[in-house]
């Protein structure tokens, strides 16, 4: 598929516009593990996902992660492109989570189209809008959820995205989503595994009752 179809608001750009995007944009291939995107004053440009699966995370003072939001088909990620949003400073990295297809549309061309079209205006503000409502929830998380819960939370979720129980996960990675430290997550997953929720063999997690874990979660 071309990146006309993945693009939503393709088709209300004047022919021009369609033209400079085209022009800017260019197609790559990224490994899982890969960073594309490092924070600061880079300025990547903006990422539309054609394929695969992205994540955007933030590191503390201390170098402890903890994932912001994920980026899937069709996603684009703003972040990236961090000169055309000068008056938010919010310090993420972006690397691959899967093997991703992506293109990525230059920054001076889309913060020209965004000044012309009303339609890219509003759609970039739908996205920011999207991102920090994200933030705001994970903030909200990490105040006042308990880590059982959070990490109950984040199985469930990491199931439904895999579409399976057998999560091949190390407790390390889980740590990086959560922003806590690897023993927190492995005393937690063993206290889930005494308790008959999960299974853990070295290298994967695999759900064994989900209604207990839904019931921890508050679902």
């Amino acid at each position: 598929m071309e990146f006309s179809e993945y693009f939503p608001i393709w088709d209300k750009l004047t022919p021009r516009q369609q033209k400079d995007i085209s022009g800017s944009i260019g197609s790559r291939m990224v490994k899982k593990g890969e960073v594309l995107y490092g924070g600061g004053a880079d300025c990547t440009g903006l990422l539309l996902v054609k394929s695969g699966q992205l994540r955007a995370f933030i590191l503390s003072d201390e170098g402890r992660e903890i994932t912001v939001y994920r980026l899937f088909d069709r996603d684009i990620c703003l972040f990236s492109a961090s000169c055309i949003l000068r008056s938010i400073q919010f310090d993420v990295t972006v690397t691959a989570e899967k093997d991703t297809e992506l293109w990525i549309i230059s920054a001076d061309v889309y913060k020209k189209i965004m000044e012309e079209s009303a339609a890219a205006a509003n759609y970039t503000n739908e996205i920011m809008a999207s991102r920090f409502s994200e933030v705001m929830w994970l903030l909200e998380q990490v105040m006042w959820k308990s880590m059982d819960k959070r990490v109950a939370a984040f199985l469930l979720e990491e199931a439904a995205i895999e579409d399976t129980d057998r999560l091949n996960m190390t407790h390390e990675s889980i740590a990086n989503h959560l922003g806590t430290h690897r023993e927190v997550i492995t005393r937690m997953l063993r206290y889930f595994q005494r308790e008959g929720m999960v299974s853990l063999t070295r290298g994967s997690v695999e759900i064994t009752d989900r209604a207990k874990l839904e019931e921890l979660d508050g679902k």
